[in-house]
């Protein structure tokens, strides 16, 4: 049997950028391994045509191949650039979920130990704030010059991976939340403290920048839970943040902290150019 060559009218096509899929395809799959197809390519062809060629072919063999969530993301209708950017965000990787679930985990241990939820409600608001804070900015983002240069304005692709962030960090949490009926609503106060701290610390981002806005924010939330600590009459009432004047100012800072942040819009775009 004799082994199969491109035709040399398909190499002429080839090489004028003519030959339509899937022929475009099987050739350049055979360009790659044939020696005699590639030099009677070298024979009909321009050898600016055949450089671009080659560079093309270069390109789709070197192209990354997407993963499952990039994909998924991908056949859910979401660009391929802004699936690429989401996919790639470091606090989405196993690593990350691994270690905020394993967190998690032993903070519901300790609450069962202590008959409190006082060690979960105040970890639990902090995980979001750190998982944005890791999402942006050219120290952990394997894709910061794609994000850089995407065309998007920076504020979009904040609120894109912000908002990716959250729903993941705020599900775990929800799931944590499941393993404590016991407490009933009272589990549920994390959630306003931590909406408060993350539009807070991207609120203040533009200014300080992503690693100190967070780092501050996370810090006064620490200092706030131990002055409550210190005013707590008995160790059997709830902090003042979890308390329903407690959780009004939370959702009062929220507010503002967004509305800080709205206004705040176009900052991003000079902070995310100028941030690397």
């Amino acid at each position: 049997m004799s082994t199969w060559h491109v035709a040399e009218e398909d190499l002429r096509a080839y090489a004028q950028g003519e030959l339509a899929a899937p022929l475009l395809w099987s050739a350049d799959t055979h360009l790659a391994a044939c020696a005699r197809c590639r030099g009677a390519l070298a024979d009909v062809s321009d050898p600016v045509a055949l450089d671009a060629g080659w560079e093309r072919l270069d390109a789709e063999l070197d192209a990354p191949r997407p993963g499952w969530f990039e994909s998924v993301l991908t056949r859910a209708g979401i660009a391929d650039h802004t699936a690429r950017l989401l996919a790639a965000t470091p606090v989405l990787r196993r690593s990350w979920l691994a270690a905020v679930l394993f967190l998690l985990v032993a903070t519901v241990g300790a609450v069962h130990t202590a008959a409190s939820p006082t060690l979960f409600l105040a970890l639990a608001p902090l995980l979001p704030l750190a998982g944005v804070a890791l999402s942006y900015g050219p120290t952990l983002d394997p894709t910061y010059e794609m994000a850089v240069v995407a065309p998007m304005h920076g504020f979009r692709l904040l609120m894109i991976r912000t908002l990716a962030v959250l729903v993941t960090g705020l599900g775990l949490n929800g799931l944590a939340t499941l393993a404590l009926p016991g407490y009933g609503l009272r589990a549920l106060a994390w959630l306003l403290p931590a909406l408060a701290l993350t539009a807070t610390g991207l609120a203040l981002t533009p200014r300080l920048g992503p690693v100190i806005a967070p780092s501050l924010v996370g810090g006064a939330w620490v200092a706030v839970l131990l002055a409550a600590q210190s005013a707590q009459h008995t160790s059997a009432d709830p902090l003042a943040p979890f308390t329903t004047a407690g959780q009004s100012v939370s959702a009062a800072i929220a507010v503002l902290a967004a509305g800080l942040l709205f206004l705040l819009r176009d900052r991003f775009d000079f902070f995310n150019g100028s941030a690397g």
